[in-house]
């Protein structure tokens, strides 16, 4: 069973950068896809970022191309998204999930594709 911890959320003003964290632990990190997600009050769950299994592709949101970055640390188990530019429509809890399979430098945008998700951490940009 993997377990996925997410942190480094927090209130951040309009322009300014964040950095989030997700660690992970059981099972073998460096075979799991990662993606981060977001959810708004109100809306449906969305598609941030994702990462290959050993980092080697990348794949990213319309909304944050250019803003936002996911790397892996897979020594450290750990997947990151540093977000730039933050704009009032960022704002959302972030999570991040894991996928149990994958081939080597694929990506998975959606979020029935993913088999383990961590609990969350609050992004809040303000104007």
């Amino acid at each position: 069973q993997v377990q996925l911890v997410e942190s480094g959320g927090e209130l951040v003003q309009a322009g300014g950068s964040l950095g989030l964290s997700c660690a992970a632990s059981g099972g073998t990190f460096s075979s799991y896809p990662i993606s981060w997600f977001r959810q708004a009050p109100g809306k449906e769950r969305e598609f941030v970022a994702a990462i290959s299994r050993k980092g080697g592709n990348t794949n990213y949101a319309d909304s944050v191309k250019g803003r936002f970055t996911i790397s892996r640390d897979n020594a450290k188990n750990t997947v990151y998204l540093q977000m730039n530019s933050l704009k009032p429509e960022d704002t959302a809890a972030y999570y991040c999930a894991a996928r149990s399979s994958g081939s080597y430098y694929a990506t998975y945008p959606y979020d029935y594709e993913y088999d383990y998700w961590g609990q969350g951490t609050q992004v809040t940009v303000s104007s």
